[in-house]
Formats: structure tokens, C-alpha cells, sequence
């Protein structure tokens, strides 16, 4: 019951934020949520034993997100600029050999990993307004029912086995079949300027995005012997848990808008 109360508030608040929001106080908030998720991400990193410049990296992960939606200044310059500062700072480390590369690796992943999704998802909202937002995360949230339900129901081959036990090869099947319908569909009424092929095949590109950002998550997890990635949330963990496929599906939405 915690579970199933604690998502309808947080469902809530989040279209209420997408639907009455401009783009410019989403980022507000978006950064917000960066900074909540890169907090996590510290305390991962930091089990599995690499030591990542806080301030500096949370810094730099915020002004990537920043810089994102509006294009306000080059990426690949802001990109450039937030890694060199990184790398500098933890280059700056007594730590050397091994634990050093794996300081770097980790500073450097923060800002790609967090900063940029968050930004897309923003800039889809600046892009398409706030039906597109809803509608990428409304796909992401019926792929990963579909995958549930039916792994749940018709699983039997482990997905990933290494990575995430419970994940099914038919699961990932249920959702590569309902969402890019349910993209079609709903997409048609929502983004009525793209064909029907059009949001079916971003649909599935999203199924992809998702289920990678889920493993990718649970990858990080288990190399840190963690079950979830904070308790912000009752019930479903941390903000890492929540946005784990949404972190890879909403640069696929935001680029295949730029694209089109």
C-alpha cells in the first residue's frame, strides 16, 4: 500500500509540474533532480570503491543539464569544458594506477549519465511542450509494464541473468510489442504532426533506451551490493530507481525530435 500511495503522489506532482510549468522552471526543477541523483550516484560510486570529486562533478553535471535544452552555448564545448575540470580535480588525487582511472571514469560518466538526460527531457518540453513529455514518459512507464506483466506471466529466459535476475527475454518482447502501439496511438493524438511509423519506431527505440537504463542501473547496484539507490522514495527506493530507463530513453526522444 506505501508503494502504490507514494507512486500516485509522486505521479501527481510530476504532471502537475510538466503540465503547468514553463520550460525554463522545469530545468528549475529538473536540476533539482539532478542533484538528488548524483548524490546517489556518489554513494554507488563510492562502494564500488572510486572517489568522485563531489562538488566539482555535481557542479559540472548541473551546467550540463543546464546547457542542454535551449543550446544557450555549444554542448560539445560545455562537454569539453565540464570534463577537463573533472579530470584536473581528480588528477589532483594521491590515489594513482587503477583507483585513479576508476576516480575518472566515474566523474567524467556523471555529467553523460545524469546531466544530459535530464536536460533532453527538458528540452523535449521546449521542443513539442508539455504533451511530449507526458508522452515519453507515459511510454517508458507501459514499457515497463508490459515487460513486467509479461515476464511475469510468459517469462522463462533470463534477459540479462549478471545483470538484473529478474528480467526476462519474453518480458522485453511484451514490451517491444505494447509500447510502440501504445506510441502510435497515443502519439497521433498528442504529436498529431508525425506519421504513425514515426512514433512506432521511436517507441521501439525507447523500449531499447529503457531496458538498457534499467541494466545499466542494476549493474551499478550490484557492484556496490545495494538493493536500491537511496530511500527517498517509500516503497520504490531512490530517485535512480525511478528515472533509471527514463535516463537513457529521453535522448532518443529529445534527438529524434532535433532530427525530424
Amino acid at each position: 500500500m506505501t508503494r502504490v500511495i507514494s507512486g500516485v503522489v509522486l505521479g501527481a506532482v510530476a504532471l502537475a509540474l510538466i503540465w503547468f510549468l514553463s520550460s525554463i522552471a522545469l530545468l528549475g526543477i529538473a536540476l533539482i533532480v539532478v542533484a538528488m541523483a548524483f548524490h546517489e550516484y556518489d554513494r554507488i560510486v563510492d562502494k564500488i570503491g572510486a572517489k568522485v570529486p563531489f562538488w566539482t562533478t555535481l557542479v559540472a553535471t548541473l551546467l550540463v543539464c543546464s546547457m542542454v535544452p535551449f543550446q544557450w552555448v555549444d554542448l560539445e564545448s560545455v562537454l569539453s569544458a565540464a570534463l577537463l575540470v573533472i579530470a584536473l580535480n581528480v588528477l589532483g588525487s594521491s590515489r594513482v594506477g587503477a583507483p585513479l582511472l576508476a576516480d575518472t571514469a566515474a566523474a567524467v560518466l556523471a555529467p553523460v549519465y545524469i546531466g544530459v538526460p535530464l536536460g533532453c527531457l527538458v528540452g523535449v518540453h521546449a521542443i513539442v511542450g508539455r504533451e511530449g513529455v507526458l508522452l515519453l514518459i507515459a511510454t517508458v512507464a507501459v514499457s515497463d509494464t508490459a515487460q513486467y506483466y509479461t515476464g511475469r506471466t510468459l517469462g522463462r529466459t533470463p534477459l540479462a541473468p549478471l545483470r538484473s535476475p529478474k528480467k526476462t527475454r519474453e518480458g522485453a518482447i511484451g514490451g517491444f510489442v505494447i509500447a510502440p502501439l501504445f506510441l502510435a496511438v497515443a502519439g497521433a493524438y498528442w504529436l498529431p504532426d508525425f506519421p504513425w511509423y514515426w512514433h512506432a519506431s521511436l517507441g521501439f527505440g525507447i523500449v531499447v533506451a529503457g531496458i538498457i537504463g534499467d541494466l545499466f542501473e542494476s549493474m551499478l547496484k550490484r557492484a556496490a551490493d545495494m538493493k536500491d539507490s537511496g530511500a527517498l522514495i517509500p516503497g520504490h527506493g531512490g530517485v535512480l530507481d525511478r528515472i533509471d530507463a527514463l535516463l537513457f530513453a529521453a535522448p532518443v526522444f529529445y534527438f529524434f525530435l532535433r532530427k525530424v
